[in-house]
């Protein structure tokens, strides 16, 4: 028999985000969890302080009246002027002004004590909620208990919201961080509770608690369990099982209960009370339910499926007979991927280079077979040594292509092999991969060469990227835009560049624009007769142009009236190069009219 858990987290966004502004505290010495808040105890006792000892602010007996004022006052003003506290009269009483013991900044302290401060600094009613832009609107998507009470609901425009509260918290809606920790849920609960586990909806996950229960001693303790964990990580959530996703999705979101249990083959009975909405139909479903009067689940048992369908849509029928248990729909859990890992533990320390690179090559042996058996290719790998003195050294390669080969594994390894700083010795090797891809069969070289195979450069390109480093091997690709300096973007050393433009453009363009000085040109359209570049002199025997580049006003806003007028160039001496004069030489809003020399041509 089927079970199904639907787990409901309705303040997941804002809880996350509380969750990660509180900070993680971490065990304290026993001196430092003395100084922690305790419990408020009604009759503690005599006071801890003798009454010799020197006024201390709340002590009993400065407080509970056994002292007369003067002799108070009197014992007051014999303590030091240090430990007197400040006091104001307030109509016939005097108090004490504020607390002499004040907080310490939050650079001092220790790492426990600064995040208790954070703790109770940050302010625990003031209504928050999450915002989006949709469109040209920014709309609240989340909202805190105190926001809502005030009246602010999802789907308000965040300008009403703000007109309403004055002091409202507004903070960015995150989907993908949530949708993130979801995910890592449904993981660990793979790992620790179910073999199947998904993500619902962007707020809950579904459990599938067939044959699973009585390991957690049924289904009621399972679900206690699952909140107090819940709970310890700061969110609150609403548990519903039942035989079927659909009847377990609603009754977590509109059961009115944190725990519901429901018996298999009771759905319909339960859910005839429940609203429309909680079927998971489409918004303009839920439009033409208002319309024809519909409200309740219960309201749809006695239609006929045909006029069902035409006014609701095919989907409701659906959806309807999924939450009854009339249609099938499956579970489709995620599936936890472990990284290919092996590891060799050493008898003895090794500290050689013979032996660490004897000791790759053996780790190298052991993944090879790991990856063909899952069908991996190695894009990133880690090298991890400890010592024996606990330290640990990493290496790290990268493939431009994934790759099983356990000779050009090694040799990528021999390059970096030289980071290694054995110390007293290394007892412990460990290879993991850190970035894998699928890699299938790939066919060997057989009697008669294939026609039109390439030759793979994957192997040469890693080898150049180990010696010049991983940003010393790329190629050039052309970007979309107009302005030169940004028309070229890097890629990755195999990746595929895209087409050139058909105008020409210098061989070797400088990274920056050099100023140049003493030009002669006849403005507006013609190519400069004479100028000087780094102090030397250049007689023009030919030009071409103006090429007119303006500039990306969408990008600054310096840029809405920028023009460069591109000119090709020919020197007394045969060389060609590729100038710019800033402004058409009309407007001079265009530019100054200043000359600059961008690249050589070969």
């Amino acid at each position: 028999m089927t079970r199904v858990a639907s787990l409901y987290l309705p303040q997941l966004p804002i809880e996350r985000l509380r969750q990660i502004e509180r900070p993680t505290r971490q065990p304290e010495p026993s001196a430092a969890r003395a100084a922690l808040p305790q419990p408020i105890d009604d009759d503690p006792g005599a006071c801890s302080v003798p009454r010799g000892g020197g006024w201390r602010p709340g002590a009993r007996w400065a407080r509970d009246g056994a002292l007369e004022k003067a002799e108070l006052a009197e014992r007051i003003a014999r303590l030091p002027a240090h430990q007197q506290p400040p006091m104001r009269e307030m109509g016939r009483r005097s108090e004490a002004a504020e607390h002499p013991f004040k907080a310490m900044r939050p650079d001092e302290g220790s790492p426990g004590n600064v995040a208790l401060r954070m703790a109770a600094a940050r302010p625990a009613d003031r209504p928050t909620v999450l915002i989006e832009r949709i469109g040209q609107r920014e709309v609240i998507t989340s909202a805190c208990p105190l926001a809502k009470s005030l009246g602010l609901v999802p789907g308000m425009a965040a300008a009403h919201a703000r007109a309403l509260v004055g002091d409202l918290d507004v903070r960015d809606a995150q989907r993908d961080a949530d949708r993130a920790w979801l995910a890592r849920l449904a993981l660990h609960a793979v790992r620790h509770w179910t073999p199947g586990a998904s993500v619902s909806d962007d707020n809950g996950l579904w459990l599938d608690l067939t044959g699973t229960s009585h390991l957690f001693g049924g289904e009621e303790r399972f679900c206690r369990k699952l909140l107090r964990f819940l709970g310890r990580l700061g969110f609150n959530a609403n548990l519903a099982v039942s035989g079927t996703l659909g009847a377990s999705h609603a009754l977590a979101r509109y059961g009115g209960g944190r725990i519901t249990l429901l018996p298999s083959g009771r759905e319909a009975e339960r859910l005839a009370a429940l609203p429309i909405a909680a079927l998971r139909l489409e918004p303009s479903a839920l439009v033409a339910a208002a319309r024809f009067g519909l409200e309740r689940i219960g309201d749809l048992y006695p239609m006929p499926r045909g006029p069902l369908a035409r006014r609701l849509g095919l989907s409701t029928v659906t959806r309807l007979d999924q939450a009854l248990g009339r249609a099938p729909e499956p579970l489709v859990p995620v599936v936890p991927f472990e990284v290919p890992e092996v590891t060799r533990r050493l008898l003895e320390p090794v500290g050689t280079a013979e032996s660490i690179a004897q000791v790759i090559a053996d780790l190298i042996e052991d993944l090879v077979p790991l990856l063909q058996q899952r069908g991996l290719g190695v894009r990133s790998a880690v090298l991890t040594a400890v010592r024996v003195d606990a330290q640990r050294q990493r290496i790290a390669i990268g493939a431009s292509r994934a790759t099983r080969d356990a000779r050009h594994l090694g040799r990528m390894f021999a390059l970096r092999m030289d980071r290694i700083d054995p110390g007293l010795g290394i007892e412990e090797m460990r290879l993991t991969v850190t970035q894998s891809e699928p890699l299938g069969a790939i066919s060997a070289a057989g009697l008669l060469a294939e026609e039109g195979r390439g030759v793979d450069l994957a192997p040469a390109i890693d080898q150049l990227a180990g010696r010049a480093g991983e940003t010393g091997v790329f190629r050039l690709a052309c970007e979309e835009s107009d302005v030169p300096e940004r028309a070229v973007r890097r890629i990755a050393a195999l990746a595929a560049p895209s087409g050139w433009p058909k105008w020409q453009r210098p061989v070797r363009m400088l990274s920056r624009p050099e100023r140049l000085t003493h030009v002669v040109a006849l403005l507006p359209d013609h190519a400069p007769r004479r100028f000087t570049w780094r102090g030397k002199p250049y007689q023009v025997v030919a030009g071409d142009g103006p090429e007119r580049i303006h500039g990306e006003w969408w990008r600054r806003d310096a840029e809405l009236w920028a023009v460069r007028d591109y000119f090709r160039v020919e020197v007394e001496g045969g060389e060609r190069f590729w100038l710019f004069r800033r402004g058409d030489g009309v407007e001079p809003e265009t530019g100054d009219l200043s000359w600059y020399l961008h690249g050589l041509f070969g």
